[in-house]
């Protein structure tokens, strides 16, 4: 009897999706390509679609996007949905980004009725804030929106530099405002989506730029040549002279694909720290030099580390250098050597690898600040500059600290605290106390989580590694396979899911929902280790743990293989790509958010080259071998029953070019077999996700969920005869 309820319900969902659908799916010819790979041949039937400026492609995705928008519009609960999810989102402020500078306090802040972040300023914590920057005012008469990308007050609080963009394109243009006043500066410098500008005590400041392009330059050059500039404000940006970065300096090894960085602090102000990023590559290249007032003086640099080293983060203190590293430590250590003679061979180890990870550091006048994560709880530690003794910081309550703020010039911390169920507070650290008292920056969420909980569990993956797996969901959960569940994962970059506090979701819970988080291996949440597991050869453990994690939610009946989702965003998108390539079987729907699909054809994006360190290159036969195994589009099979997946790009996506999802979307529509939808949703006024407004994050979540619900057979989300 259950078996044919469950096909009676499935052939409703899939009858219903072909009847409610008010525009046809496009025409989507196969025009075959072929590569050899070292001997492998690969054959690629919608290679045509890369082209996303072809007249035949623009009409394609925007046909797709028509029929996925008539599709969604025909859920009967996507409307209330909406609108619940707007109240929960509007329901108390965001403040995020915090920076403490002369005195004054610098942060974002998303308000109720707000659609996008805006910059304030209060002159000290308990005066009243101040709006420096509103974009929301620069939106055009076409409805583009811009954002603001990221903002560093001058040392002394007088100015701020900062990075506007367009539609979501992260396609920074920096300017500069007086924080007093709020006037804008005429400085205007484009082509700084890496802008990082590093600001000087005269008011002037170090900024990174991009090459300007020509008409016929490949996409892999957006981001190659990368040069930091030294701007004085008031004069033209291009008639500076680089000072650091690719053919600036015989002393310094740059590549075309690295990014480069100088960095001053007037915690040491006789120094300057210069950076060499390997693309996404945690190790960098560090340098030193004297910092000398006159802007005209040749730099002298000295080499203190290249990528042989495992340096991942620094800080500096009078003529102290501070690093982390994970050479011969995979959980991390931090080292000390001197500014003016930088010695690793010697440097002094001032706190040794430990069963937790270290996240990074932060210096402050008394102390250096260390964030570690302990088996995915956010941890503080102090160390002293005085005597060198290192002790706990006790925290409020256990969770992550989402963001950790110093100044070189000021005693104590300010601490962005969270949990799964605990919205974030600013915390402000006394150095001789060490208590934390609330800022109240921020006031808690209003939105009511106290009938929601978190577990933490550890499912075993196809190795036998034990793998965390986050679990929130409302008290009082019967385990009896009923319920919708949300799976996510990431696992790339050696970054972390560490628990985040996420109002809309309660919309989700409310109906019974499940969210689950897979820590998967390719994160970082057991150190270096974790990440390399699954990393280019080894990303295969990325896809199992995952599936491990869907595994486990159904064998103990928190869901079923009808009511389970599968989501990847970005890199995810090759996590949960594997996943419903390899065990279709395991999910009712998929969420495909952003996400990096076709792996072979990759580095050939924009952030193709930058992302080679990360999943490896197919000029190289290993390279290839990894790309291939990761590659989800490569492993859709014809004729297979494939879970209901919704796909999302933006079409200013700076990251993960909107090709990706074309091609996915038209390799599945064509090989699925289960009669379950497979949509592609374009939004042309986003991009990654960063720089997207409240509106759109508030419809793609509302999309998203409908869309669930619909697939599980939720209540008052299934068509009607009446909207056929």
């Amino acid at each position: 009897m259950r078996g044919l309820i469950r096909f009676l319900l499935v052939f409703s969902m899939v009858s219903t999706h072909l009847a409610i659908a008010q525009s046809k799916l496009p025409n989507t010819p196969v025009r075959a390509v072929t590569d050899d790979y070292f001997g492998t041949k690969v054959a690629d039937p919608y290679r045509w679609l890369e082209d996303t400026t072809a007249p035949d492609v623009v009409a394609w995705m925007k046909a797709q996007n028509d029929y996925t928008r008539s599709v969604l519009a025909s859920i009967p609960g996507r409307g209330p949905l909406l609108d619940r999810i707007k109240a929960l989102d509007n329901a108390g402020d965001v403040v995020s980004a915090l920076q403490v500078w002369g005195g004054r306090y610098f942060y974002f802040k998303t308000q109720p009725g707000s659609d996008n972040r805006k910059l304030y300023v209060r002159d000290k914590l308990n005066a009243p804030e101040r709006l420096l920057v509103d974009p929301e005012k620069l939106t055009q008469a076409d409805g583009k929106h811009f954002s603001i990308d990221y903002f560093q007050p001058s040392l002394d609080g007088k100015y701020v530099a900062y990075g506007i963009s367009v539609g979501g394109s992260e396609e920074s243009i920096l300017h500069v405002i007086e924080s007093a006043s709020g006037k804008v500066l005429p400085d205007t410098i484009d082509r700084a989506q890496f802008g990082q500008p590093n600001w000087l005590p005269d008011h002037s400041f170090f900024y990174t730029r991009t090459q300007k392009l020509t008409a016929d330059s490949a996409p892999t050059a957006k981001y190659q040549k990368l040069r930091t500039y030294h701007h004085v404000l008031g004069a033209n940006p291009d008639k500076e002279d680089a000072v650091f970065g690719y053919q600036v300096s015989a002393d310094v090894k740059v590549t075309e694909d690295d990014f480069p960085l100088v960095a001053f602090s007037p915690g040491a102000p006789k120094y300057l720290v210069g950076v060499i990023f390997h693309g996404v590559k945690h190790e960098k290249d560090l340098y030193v030099a004297p910092f000398q007032a006159d802007a005209n003086a040749k730099m002298i640099w000295k080499k203190v580390a290249d990528q042989s080293d495992a340096i991942t983060g620094f800080d500096v203190r009078e003529d102290s250098l501070f690093l982390v590293s994970h050479n011969q430590a995979s959980r991390f250590k931090v080292l000390r050597t001197a500014l003016d003679k930088p010695d690793l061979d010697h440097a002094t180890v001032i706190v040794a690898p430990s069963n937790v990870v270290v996240v990074g550091i932060a210096a402050a006048s008394d102390a250096l600040y260390v964030q570690d994560l302990d088996g995915g709880i956010g941890r503080l530690r102090r160390l002293s500059y005085r005597d060198g003794a290192i002790e706990p910081v006790k925290l409020p309550f256990d969770g992550a600290i989402q963001t950790l703020v110093t100044n070189p010039t000021e005693a104590g911390a300010w601490l962005e605290l969270t949990s799964w169920t605990k919205s974030p507070l600013w915390y402000a650290l006394d150095s001789r106390s060490q208590k934390l008292t609330d800022t109240g920056l921020v006031a808690q969420s209003p939105v009511d989580y106290s009938q929601v909980e978190s577990e933490e569990v550890k499912v075993k993956s196809a190795d036998g590694t034990m793998v965390p797996l986050s679990i929130i969901h409302k008290r009082g959960l019967v385990l009896d396979g009923s319920h919708p569940t949300w799976l996510d994962g990431y696992g790339a970059y050696g970054i972390t899911l560490d628990p985040q506090f996420s109002p809309i979701l309660l919309a989700f819970f409310e109906r019974g929902g499940i969210s689950a988080v897979a820590h998967v291996r390719g994160g970082g949440e057991y150190g270096e280790d974790w990440h390399l597991a699954g990393q280019k050869l080894t990303k295969q453990h990325t896809i199992d743990d995952m599936v491990a994690a869907a595994e486990y939610l159904i064998e103990h009946k928190y869901s079923s293989p009808a009511h389970l989702a599968g989501e990847g965003t970005s890199a995810g998108g090759i996590t949960i790509g594997g996943a419903i390539t390899q065990r279709p079987d395991l999910f009712g729907a998929a969420l495909i958010r952003v996400g990096d699909s076709d792996s072979l054809r990759s580095e050939l994006m924009a952030s193709g080259p930058a992302n080679i360190p990360e999943f490896g290159t197919v000029k190289e036969p290993d390279g290839f071998k990894a790309l291939y195994a990761m590659d989800a589009y490569q492993h859709v099979k014809p004729d297979t029953a494939y879970p209901a997946i919704l796909l999302t790009t933006g079409a200013n996506d700076p990251r993960v070019a909107p090709w990706q999802a074309a091609k996915m979307t038209a390799r599945l529509q064509a090989s699925t077999s289960s009669g379950k939808p497979i949509l592609l949703r374009v939004d042309y006024d986003a991009g990654h996700g960063m720089g997207s407004t409240k509106t759109q994050r508030d419809e793609e979540r509302a999309d998203e969920m409908a869309f669930l619900f619909w697939q599980f057979g939720v209540s008052g989300f299934q068509p009607t005869l009446a909207t056929k």
